[in-house]
């Protein structure tokens, strides 16, 4: 069960009014997407049937709270009118601005003045209410003559889920803009559909315009790059995965010293190992016995040549396959990939 005590209290929140969660069970007389004649806007299915808000049917059961309750539609306006107030206030003096937004992560229902808009159903339509999102936070800082001395860095975490765990009707539509384009997998996945995601850095005058780069990088690699960016030493214990990739950023190398990745999805295995064009994948099958760990096999692919990893080439590349499942082992060994 999770009360307000354990976070900072929402907006709204009344205390003669407490807010309860569970996942485990259903608490308080809210309405479901499972209860007969619920009114809802858009349909969940078995797993985001549980407690309506805003005319949505949510994962989790939820009571209280009433004046803390949330609409989907308006979400990007307030959390985009927040993001340039605060750009406004911290204008004199050094800031950091992280902003994530709602629009197309579930259940993906934009503002009306979005819908429609996209031809490709409710999916494309909350890209353009992002698209508004990410438009006023640069107009923010050009008008306020920030964006010479701004590091803007737009990214996402994972690749698209391409699945439909709420239908408003548009979901055929969807096809017409597959977000993973044609790489394989999807989120939680190890294949490149899983994990692949733009990086896109402005910085007048520091960041290359209009250039690209090759160079293979995480998510986890922001920490040691930023510190660098900032002049700060981390503790050796610090950011055990985390590589600075700061001279590539700024067009200063054509590399850096991270030549692998390691992936995984959500759970702590199987895992991927990314060195230079090579993409290695775990692969559970048989056991050495009840108790014991599930031997691995493995799918290996070149991505110079075949992006959607199409063609496996472990049983023609057998020393690569042990070069690397060698390494990924040594990494899982040490619980650590930064030397």
């Amino acid at each position: 069960m999770i009360t307000p005590s354990s976070f900072p209290p929402p907006v709204g929140y009344d205390p003669a009014d407490p807010i309860r969660v569970s996942y485990q069970g259903r608490i308080g007389d809210e309405p479901t997407g499972k209860d007969p004649g619920v009114q809802l806007k858009i349909k969940g299915d078995g797993s985001h049937s549980d407690t309506v808000v805003n005319g949505i049917s949510r994962i989790g059961f939820m009571s209280g709270g009433k004046r803390a309750h949330w609409v989907d539609e308006d979400i990007a306006d307030t959390l985009t009118t927040k993001a340039v107030k605060f750009i406004e206030s911290h204008k004199e003096g050094p800031f950091f601005l992280y902003l994530a937004t709602h629009d197309i992560h579930e259940p993906m229902v934009p503002n009306a003045r979005f819908k429609g808009t996209s031809d490709c159903g409710s999916r494309g339509d909350v890209i353009h209410q992002l698209d508004f999102t990410v438009g006023a936070v640069l107009a923010a800082l050009d008008r306020l003559k920030l964006a010479d001395n701004t590091l803007i860095i737009f990214t996402s975490d994972n690749g698209g889920a391409i699945k439909n765990t709420y239908d408003d009707g548009t979901n055929p539509l969807h096809d017409r803009q597959k977000p993973n384009g044609s790489l394989r997998g999807f989120k939680g996945s190890l294949y490149e559909g899983g994990h692949r995601e733009p990086f896109l850095a402005r910085w007048p005058g520091h960041v290359p315009a209009g250039s690209t780069s090759g160079q293979l990088m995480g998510h986890v690699d922001t920490l040691a790059t930023v510190a660098a960016l900032t002049g700060q030493k981390l503790p050796a214990a610090a950011g055990p995965d985390s590589f600075n990739v700061l001279p590539v950023l700024l067009g200063e190398k054509a590399v850096v010293s991270r030549d692998h990745l390691v992936l995984q999805n959500n759970g702590p295995a199987p895992l991927a190992l990314r060195q230079g064009d090579w993409a290695l994948i775990e692969k559970f099958g048989g056991k050495r016995g009840a108790k014991a760990k599930a031997l691995p096999t493995y799918e290996l692919y070149n991505l110079a040549s075949d992006l959607t990893q199409t063609n496996d080439l472990a049983a023609q590349e057998s020393g690569k396959v042990q070069e690397l499942s060698a390494r990924l082992e040594k990494i899982r060994e040490q619980r650590r990939s930064r030397p």
